[in-house]
């Protein structure tokens, strides 16, 4: 999949898959999102593709007026990474989600690293210079 902007719904700019380790695939998506209603706006857009909505986890988190947000989905601890990057680099009305397709062998902390490779992608293509 091509970085871009999706047609309908919201403005979602996907990188596709960013990354793999040991068959896991790592794939990041962001849009921006003021509100919880537009963060489940932007969720649903992305599982409108297939391959996102089949994909064993999509992680995300937003930095929104009313505070942070983050779901785990499956991922324990992943949305927290998220969170925590969005915040530091000051990325507000904002939400990223990080896909993860399950390769077959456990990461083990790893999981954590590439979670932030791929947000790092992310802030890359935004321009945003993460630490």
């Amino acid at each position: 999949m091509a970085a871009g902007r999706d047609q309908a719904g919201p403005a979602l700019t996907r990188l596709g898959v960013v990354l793999t380790d040991r068959g896991s695939r790592y794939a990041v998506t962001g849009a921006p999102a003021a509100s919880r209603e537009e963060v489940d706006a932007v969720l649903a857009a992305l599982k409108t593709d297939r391959a996102y909505a089949k994909a064993t986890h999509n992680t995300w988190a937003a930095v929104l007026p009313s505070g942070g947000l983050k779901a785990d989905d499956g991922e324990s601890g992943a949305g927290m990474v998220i969170l925590r990057m969005m915040e530091r680099e000051g990325l507000r009305d904002h939400v990223i989600i990080v896909t993860r397709w399950y390769g077959g062998k456990k990461l083990g902390g790893d999981r954590f690293r590439r979670v932030q490779d791929a947000v790092r992608a992310y802030f890359d293509h935004l321009g945003v210079k993460s630490l």
